[in-house]
């Protein structure tokens, strides 16, 4: 064997070759994870019976603060927040009043109203979305509470049981706008299988022919909505998944169902209004029992009016929020915020729409009602070929690009759109007129 290679067989034993191993306590930290359960999109999250979510921060990033409540929480997800205690004790009053009449007329207590819904406990942590961390005690606590506290105010604004003189619900009147809106909050929900449990339970005596609680919910409702009292009555029997389901399915006409496949030929974006007016397409007011009905016929689109208010923005957006979340729910409110956007796209737009009485701004500036519009259609899931406006998406594009509607639409548009146009136009053609005439009779005069 020779020196060289002596000397490197020497540093090859030298060389130490050490083995990484995994510490047991970060095994055991990982197969803990492994096996726990997430919480904060819960495995119920992707269930059909999950329906009260709790809404991803790019929904927040976009409209602010818009799906939490303002000042009452009903169910847990904003339960005992510093912002909503102002009706935490109202509550507690309700409830009160509600046992005092229960007790002399039908021997019900609060043991009762506990025991039926302790019943529906697993079934109503399966429809929230996050993982619920409190106790059964607490939990149904808290379900009784809201629920009731919400079924004695809808009895109270319609009139079946009495407002006290001095109850600042409806003595200050800021507060029922605000539970309007709060109690359509996605964020702020209960089931409804609960509330018809806690409703039925606590009827009184002559009150099983009376009102149901899809009529005493949506007649609080209409207070903001001022829909005709016999397009209320139509939904009285009908079922949801909570308020603000209930209020949205009920804006749904039946004749305007989404399609189940797709059509052979790929469904068009409608242009804007600016443009759609200088090919002839016009936009008319027409009388509807809901806002979603909108209609395409002899080269214009029919929309209901609809009013956009502080109510109304925060319940369309509260309502595309739970159609991009809910499994297997329907995208209409989603579909017709996409058509407004596609419509909208400066203020002069939104200007034209309030002209043509399509919108009611109660919001603010032209500017305004423009910033929620392209808020309300920003980032969401939409597939254009199965909404239920495909067919009018397409019928608008195909009017549009026909040749002759656009070349006799432009020049209307540039010549008769503005009482001034009109004036040059017409000033121009008495000009010429008197130019052909002046020349005519120089002809003449001179044979």
């Amino acid at each position: 064997m020779t020196m060289g290679s002596t000397s490197v067989e020497a540093e090859a034993n030298d060389h130490v070759i050490s083995i990484w191993e995994v510490k047991k306590d970060r095994l055991e930290s990982m197969n803990k994870r492994i096996s726990e359960p997430p919480t904060l999109l819960s495995n119920s999250a992707g269930k059909q019976s999950c329906c009260i979510f709790r809404l991803p921060q790019s929904f927040i990033n976009i409209n602010g603060k818009s799906y939490q409540p303002h000042i009452v929480s009903i169910g847990p997800y904003h339960h005992g927040e510093a912002h909503v205690k102002i009706i935490e004790e109202h509550k507690w009053r309700y409830l009160g009043s509600l046992l005092n009449r229960l007790k002399n007329t039908k021997s019900l207590g609060l043991e009762d109203f506990l025991k039926a819904v302790e019943s529906l406990e697993i079934k109503a942590r399966e429809c929230f979305s996050e993982t619920i961390h409190l106790g059964t005690d607490e939990f149904v606590e808290l379900l009784v509470l809201d629920g009731l506290f919400i079924i004695e105010l809808f009895r109270k604004v319609s009139g079946l049981v009495k407002f006290d003189p001095d109850d600042p619900m409806i003595t200050m009147s800021w507060i029922l706008p605000f539970l309007y809106r709060d109690f359509l909050k996605l964020e702020n929900q209960i089931p409804y299988f609960v509330l018809e449990c806690l409703f039925d339970l606590s009827k009184l005596p002559g009150e099983e022919s009376g009102p149901t609680l899809a009529t005493l919910a949506l007649e609080f409702f209409n207070y903001a909505m001022q829909r005709p009292d016999e397009v209320v009555e139509k939904y009285k029997n009908h079922k949801a998944r909570h308020l603000l389901d209930l209020v949205r399915s009920s804006l749904i006409p039946s004749d305007q169902a989404e399609p189940k496949v797709k059509a052979r030929t790929p469904t068009h974006v409608i242009h804007s209004i600016s443009k759609l007016r200088r090919a002839g397409i016009k936009l008319n007011a027409v009388k509807a029992e809901s806002f979603l009905v909108v209609k395409f016929r002899h080269g214009a689109i029919e929309m209901p009016t609809i009013t956009i208010d502080d109510f109304m923005t925060s319940f369309l957006l509260n309502c595309v929020a739970y159609e991009q979340c809910q499994s297997g729910c329907s995208k209409h409110i989603t579909t017709y915020a996409t058509l407004i956007d596609y419509l909208v796209s400066t203020d002069r737009d939104v200007e034209y729409l309030c002209d043509r009485n399509i919108i009611e701004n109660n919001l603010g500036t032209d500017a305004e009602v423009t910033r929620f519009i392209k808020n309300l259609g920003k980032d969401v899931a939409f597939d254009i070929d199965l909404c239920y406006l495909s067919n009018l998406f397409n019928d608008v594009h195909d009017y549009y690009s026909c040749s002759r509607h656009v070349q006799w639409a432009t020049f209307k548009y540039k010549y008769f759109d503005t009482p001034w146009s009109f004036i040059s136009a017409l000033a121009a053609l008495i000009l010429l007129l008197l130019t052909v005439a002046q020349t005519v009779f120089t002809i003449y005069s001179a044979v």
